[in-house]
């Protein structure tokens, strides 16, 4: 690719700082881009309540995809070590149009979820410090979401290293706390001290296919995007340390931490509430999570609030990552205006993206917030669309890429065809059954109809054609990008700054 087509705005560093954090900085970045205790909190009744005993196997059963969708990540990413992911290797390997449908994607699924994770943030910092009072005033807790997104997104903004630091310290509260909660309920279980009907726990249960049908495809349809998110470990790619190798790995290693993390929390939780208990209860939510906290550590509970609030708080800020770089890339590449791409000359970081993300997050969540609450898990719901559609595409685009060293042994034609091409397949399947689902005004969460559809799906599709009509005025605006042609896997790869 020609220099110009990666040239700053004049007087501004043409890089983003590298070297800047280890591989275990990314690895623990990528861990809290999934936000584990609140996405544990958030779904763990209602994938209960669609397949009973069976969730710790559904779980198993999500991860599967996630792996092999992992594995894409970190063989495009020893070829081309761009911080916009997706974005660019999806472009190198079918085409402008594809490649930035996929950043805008990736984009939007920032905007969704930010303010959403902030709100729980902000929920569960009250609950624990027992200011249940401060939850219930609307405005103060509008407030103080939006102000975290300012601070966190300000983090983001002062430098990389920070942000390693204060995930650093976020996950370790976070871990040790999710560790407390599963050691105390273990011990409930088998001393007979649950408060509900307990059950023992059973290698049985992690038979993803025991409750069978409709209940296993809604099961996975939620137990695959608990993993969303390990991927902003990638996204950093440009300044972390040994850029071809480490970042993909980190993601890799993500995906099985969370697997193990998701599935002794999910034996602990089906074990000491039961699955009736889980089950009537699916509708509260992560609100499950702050009962349980109460029934299980008494007056400890906080340890749990405070593990689902460290976990939101992590999430927000690393939430914001992927989309401002991949705004970045995009602007390097003239697929979007130049200004996103400027590069803060103190900090080294994509400041006017990042700044960009956290303003329209925090517009979403203010309007969506005036349409109704149920509106906002109505657009997290939405998230299932975007996120299937991006993973998806990079599993393809991975085949599509090496496809002339898939036959040159069986590792490639394993680990860099099949593996990226199957989980590409079940992820389209997944995305295919989800927009039949959204369809169905009564399977969202709100249950309301909007033009007939599930609010969720008239999101996405909205989300879609905005980035449609978006892609073509830019298109007609300036086409240098969309000249662009795709190509083959070469035998050196692409670095993206010079390795010292």
């Amino acid at each position: 690719m020609a220099a110009a087509e990666h040239a700053e705005p004049a007087g501004q560093p043409a890089e983003l700082k590298h070297n800047a954090i280890g591989f275990v900085d990314a690895l623990v970045i990528g861990l809290n881009s999934t936000s584990p205790a609140y996405s544990l909190a958030a779904v763990i009744g209602p994938i209960v309540a669609l397949v009973g005993i069976y969730a710790p196997g559904v779980m198993f059963a999500a991860f599967v995809p996630m792996l092999l969708i992992a594995s894409a990540f970190y063989y495009l990413n020893k070829v081309d070590q761009d911080c916009g992911t997706t974005f660019s290797w999806v472009t190198r390997a079918m085409g402008p149009w594809a490649g930035w449908l996929g950043g805008w994607a990736i984009a939007m699924t920032g905007v969704l979820v930010v303010g959403s994770l902030a709100d729980v943030a902000v929920t569960f910092g009250l609950l624990a410090v027992g200011l249940d009072s401060w939850v219930d005033n609307t405005f103060v807790r509008q407030l103080l979401t939006v102000l975290l997104i300012l601070v966190m997104t300000a983090v983001c903004v002062i430098g990389t290293e920070l942000s390693a630091k204060l995930q650093n310290v976020l996950i370790l509260a976070q871990v040790v706390c999710l560790l407390i909660f599963v050691a105390v309920a273990f011990y409930a279980v088998y001393a007979g001290t649950s408060k509900y009907d307990s059950v023992d726990p059973a290698l049985s249960w992690l038979n993803p296919f025991g409750a069978g049908g409709a209940a296993l495809t809604g099961g996975l349809l939620l137990g695959v995007f608990i993993y969303w998110g390990w991927e902003s470990a990638v996204n950093l790619t440009e300044e972390v340390k040994d850029s071809a190798i480490a970042p993909g790995k980190a993601g890799l290693w993500s995906t099985v931490i969370l697997l193990v993390t998701y599935v002794s929390v999910g034996f602990a939780v089906v074990a000491y509430a039961g699955p009736t208990f889980l089950a009537e209860n699916a509708g509260e939510e992560e609100f499950i999570f702050a009962q349980l906290a109460g029934d299980v550590l008494g007056g400890w509970d906080w340890v749990l609030l405070l593990a689902v609030c460290t976990s939101a708080i992590a999430s927000t800020q690393t939430t914001i990552i992927p989309a401002s770089r991949t705004a970045l890339s995009m602007a390097r590449r003239r697929a979007l205006p130049a200004h996103y791409g400027h590069i803060s000359p103190r900090f080294r970081t994509p400041d006017v993206s990042t700044w960009w993300v956290a303003g329209i997050a925090s517009a979403w969540y203010l309007v969506v917030n005036q349409i109704s609450t149920n509106a906002l898990f109505d657009s997290l719901t939405a998230l299932s669309l975007l996120i299937a559609f991006y993973y998806a595409l990079t599993g393809l685009a991975c085949v599509i890429y090496y496809r002339r060293q898939l036959f040159k042994s069986v590792h490639n034609l394993l680990f860099i065809g099949v593996g990226p091409l199957v989980g590409a397949g079940l992820l389209a399947w997944l995305l295919v059954r989800s927009v039949s689902d959204m369809s169905d005004p009564e399977n969202s969460y709100s249950g309301t109809s909007w033009f007939g559809l599930g609010p969720p799906l008239v999101i996405g599709i909205g989300i879609a054609v905005v980035g449609v009509v978006i892609m073509f005025v830019r298109r007609l605006w300036a086409p240098a990008f969309w000249q662009e042609r795709p190509g083959v896997a070469d035998p050196a790869p692409v670095h993206r700054h010079k390795e010292p």
